[in-house]
């Protein structure tokens, strides 16, 4: 089984620290948030993880390597200057990813979720993990349904911890879906996944699961800092 790490993000809300790191390399608890996300993929027993990345992209290779320190193969997909949102990020990185399913994870997010615990086959078209809602998301994203289905409206909407497995057909029809939304016509095209994900809902191809453990979204400078406290 492959992953895909995401780690194209400006890191916009993360200035002055990402003006010269980009925010998976940024450090908590002693090594970069994206080396949490490497060392659990690797002791899964994933070999391959393709790194989407944009802003300050030569800083990965030059920190990460090939991967052979943790005993998998790393492959990047460079989007450009301008990152193609998680919709064409994951468009652009299939050829590498191929036609199996694969893990993906945001790179600036910590947890403590245990990934031998995701399917290595979901039953649709993705199966995601929730969180509760954190204070600056309180709204939520999905409903989980008491079958493990996800749905896009519901009671007890739950937080899209950015953790997920995927089939490649998720992106079957995507300019359908997406419309005429800004970026679409780019070469490669930019767009979200999120409406794919709510598509696929409508069809009752997506599951999910409730994550009750720690989890961080590294958004702010501040979160950052407790971050690296809690983990020291």
């Amino acid at each position: 089984m492959k992953a895909l790490i995401f780690a194209a993000g400006l890191g916009e809300r993360m200035r002055p620290l990402t003006g010269h790191t980009p925010k998976p390399l940024l450090v908590a608890g002693g090594k970069p948030l994206i080396v949490w996300h490497i060392e659990k993929l690797a002791a899964l027993g994933v070999r391959e993880i393709v790194v989407n990345t944009s802003w300050l992209a030569e800083q990965f290779p030059r920190q990460l390597g090939d991967g052979s320190r943790w005993n998998v193969e790393l492959h990047y997909s460079y989007e450009g200057t301008t990152p193609l949102e998680t919709g064409g990020g994951l468009s652009n990185a299939l050829p590498l990813l191929g036609d199996a399913p694969f893990i993906a994870v945001n790179g600036d997010v910590w947890t403590d979720f245990d990934f031998a615990g995701l399917p290595r086959e979901p039953q649709g078209d993705a199966h995601l993990v929730l969180i509760d809602n954190p204070a600056h998301h309180p709204q939520g994203d999905f409903a989980l349904l008491a079958d493990g289905r996800l749905a896009s409206e519901g009671m007890g909407k739950l937080t899209f911890s950015g953790i997920g497995v995927y089939r490649p057909s998720i992106l079957d029809g995507w300019r359908r879906v997406i419309g005429d939304a800004p970026g679409v016509d780019e070469v490669p095209p930019r767009f979200k996944i999120a409406p794919l994900l709510r598509a696929a809902m409508a069809r009752n191809a997506v599951t999910g699961e409730h994550h009750r453990g720690a989890w961080t979204d590294v958004g702010t400078p501040e979160r950052l800092t407790v971050l690296d406290q809690n983990l020291k």
